[in-house]
């Protein structure tokens, strides 16, 4: 499987190239788990796809938005989230354990179509 490398770059990479190999986060992430933006860290000082993630992350974004916005598999994704964890560029909350995961899936995938 290949990945587009940026929008209309017209180049192609494998996803694993995107995370140099890695295939597993530092941070239990789940696809509807939400990340923001601390402020600490520029886009300026993140590379690629990192530096794209963090855009993403201005305003509370699940996961999975994430990884469809950056259209990367959602395990590059995670990858990439918990390097913007690990360097204090992102935080993540967990999907609350009293909320009923039907209306969270359903939310998240309103907030999918919102955005296309």
């Amino acid at each position: 499987m290949t990945v587009p490398d940026g929008e209309g770059s017209g180049t192609w990479m494998r996803p694993y190239t995107v995370t140099n190999g890695r295939t597993h986060p530092t941070t239990a992430l789940q696809l509807i788990s939400m990340v923001r933006t601390t402020g600490r860290v520029p886009p300026e000082r993140l590379g690629g796809e990192h530096a794209r993630a963090l855009q993403l992350c201005h305003f509370p974004t699940s996961v999975a938005e994430v990884a469809a916005h950056l259209r990367q598999p959602v395990a590059i994704t995670k990858v990439l989230l918990s390097d913007l964890i690990d360097s204090g560029a992102v935080t993540t909350r967990a999907p609350s354990a009293t909320a009923h995961s039907t209306d969270l899936l359903e939310k998240v995938l309103d907030g999918l179509r919102q955005r296309l």
